[in-house]
């Protein structure tokens, strides 16, 4: 007898529940990441997700990457650089499309004005909450992570809903921290060209998951895995891990930036960097 496919069904009540199930109950300050398909069919869509979680809350944000609003300029070439270097005119503002990988979540967070979007022009967080202006006002051409350093200092959470560590970009901040080495890159912000950094990308960073899940909680709703982790978990397990084997989280794909990063790790070693508090250094930190 044939039987039709049956697609997951979930909605906001059964996601609620799942957040319930994780601890979370409105307090909490978040960092998160999300994938609508893994869900299978999700009412709603990607406002279902926004409303479960402000209801789930006291402070939310999630990556709103906009990785086409780089420029290249020819006068700073570098050798890890695409051939050709992708067209751009550098263009950014509050409703700039986030990127496809960054997810449709972050994409309508960002298209509802009622949520804040910090200006970096490749690599901006959109936030709501208790605490969104303050994280925001913490990212910086030279340090695009800051967010989730002042988040770590509000004993903050990384959500992944559906996602494994691959899309964790909390990660990246203790990379930041541990001294790895950031590739120079290019914005164009108040109608000039800025040096920005880059970090290695994370396709290797599910290497860390087996030293992580003993520090996080797990739900499952239909067939997707919902993770929680404290963010100081996050950072300090990345950072001690960076410590002991700098080319632990780097990837090792032929084409990718991270074989500069591995080429100039080896070369440079590791540069720690200092971690600043919420309200310490916040004006030199701001964008231009």
């Amino acid at each position: 007898m044939f039987h039709a496919f049956r697609r997951p069904k979930v909605d906001q009540a059964k996601l609620e529940q799942a957040l319930v199930q994780l601890g979370l109950d409105g307090s909490q300050h978040l960092i998160v990441h999300s994938s609508l398909k893994s869900f299978g069919h999700l009412e709603g869509g990607a406002g279902t997700v926004v409303r479960a979680l402000k209801r789930h809350s006291a402070t939310l944000m999630m990556p709103a990457f906009s990785y086409y609003s780089l420029v290249w300029p020819l006068e700073h070439h570098q050798r890890d650089w695409p051939h050709p270097p992708p067209s751009s005119s550098g263009h950014f503002d509050r409703f700039t499309r986030v990127s496809r990988d960054i997810g449709k979540v972050s994409q309508y967070m960002v298209e509802d004005m009622r949520h804040q979007r910090s200006k970096h022009p490749a690599l901006s967080f959109v936030a709501w909450g208790q605490h969104s202006d303050m994280l925001l006002a913490h990212q910086s051409l030279q340090n695009p992570y800051g967010p989730i350093g002042a988040l770590y200092d509000l004993n903050g959470y990384v959500l992944l809903l559906g996602v494994n560590h691959t899309s964790n970009t909390s990660m990246h901040y203790g990379e930041y921290l541990a001294g790895q080495v950031l590739l120079p890159r290019f914005v164009n912000l108040n109608e000039q060209i800025h040096q920005t950094l880059f970090p290695n990308c994370s396709a290797a960073f599910e290497r860390a998951a087996p030293y992580l899940a003993k520090l996080g909680r797990t739900v499952s709703l239909e067939r997707a895995k919902i993770q929680l982790f404290s963010v100081r978990d996050v950072i300090d397990t990345t950072l001690e891990l960076v410590r002991q084997d700098p080319e632990f989280l780097i990837c090792t794909h032929a084409d990718c930036r991270c074989r500069e990063v591995r080429r100039r790790v080896r070369l440079e070693g590791l540069h720690p960097r200092p971690h600043f508090t919420p309200l310490e250094g916040l004006r030199e930190r701001e964008l231009v």
